[in-house]
């Protein structure tokens, strides 16, 4: 595999494969049936022993302990990340009004179930052709530490070192294709070449225009100051008190100027 059979693979898996529709048994509105929960790609990789990552083990500003590649896999070259965006029904219906919709809630749900098996089968494909190859967010070894909110992956600061894009105010990733979607990512011992990175600093491609500190429901976002995670996560778990097994909000995402693209630059 090279990087461009690896993005042929992710894209004809959201045209063809059903995990990217929701299902007709689980659609919250009989209008969601069938419609495509992500469209669009954008990849990148970095080295296993790339700078950035390296900086992340034992972080206390980022507030992450990064566990290595190389402790993740032995002999591991290469770190890959992929963004999905969501499709734009999903991201409209749910800009604006203080709890998540709906078809907000089908992407988080079935999106990420669709993320993971694709996720899956991008290991087992590598695997086959000889190499190693782990996603470590799906491996029985990742740890969530929820009371420090942080944990020993993370998709976004992965995807920030494989130069897909770098930080917003809400501590979303800001991609060529806005930040609406989800992030994956595989450690292997297959070598890529790595993503050069068009940017230079954590917030480069965030405006700061404000949008999103007005649009969360429980002020957890500032100008002055990144996202405060224990009130998004407390949101986070009233959400799924209510709407078990569904939990998201998504509105510092959506109807954002960063939604769709980096702000300024579409």
């Amino acid at each position: 595999m090279n990087m461009n059979t690896i993005q042929a693979f992710l894209l004809e898996f959201q045209e063809n494969d059903p995990a990217n529709r929701v299902p007709k048994e689980l659609a919250k509105n009989p209008e969601y049936t069938g419609r495509k929960i992500f469209s669009g790609l954008v990849c990148g990789a970095a080295d296993a022993d790339n700078d950035i990552l390296a900086s992340l083990k034992g972080n206390e500003e980022a507030k992450i302990d990064l566990r290595q590649p190389s402790e993740w896999l032995a002999g591991a070259k290469s770190v890959l990340s992929f963004f999905m965006p969501f499709e734009r029904w999903i991201t409209e219906e749910n800009a604006g009004s203080d709890w998540p919709t709906d078809a907000w809630l089908h992407g988080r749900i079935e999106g990420q179930a669709a993320l993971n098996k694709v996720t899956r089968a991008l290991v087992d494909g590598i695997r086959e052709e000889g190499y190693g190859a782990v996603a470590p967010s799906l491996d029985p070894s990742f740890i969530l530490y929820k009371e420090e909110c942080t944990s020993n992956w993370s998709e976004r600061h992965v995807a920030y070192a494989c130069g897909l894009g770098t930080f917003g105010l809400s501590r979303g990733i800001i991609t060529e294709l806005g930040m609406a979607g989800r992030f994956s990512s595989l450690v292997t011992t297959l070598p890529f070449e790595p993503t050069p990175g068009a940017y230079k600093g954590l917030l480069e491609y965030c405006s700061k225009c404000g949008t999103c500190v007005g649009s969360c429901p429980v002020n957890a976002i500032s100008i002055e100051r990144l996202k405060d995670n224990l009130a998004c996560d407390a949101f986070m778990d009233e959400i799924k008190r209510a709407e078990d097994p569904y939990y998201g909000c998504g509105k510092c995402q959506s109807g954002m100027p960063c939604a769709y693209e980096i702000p300024g630059r579409g």
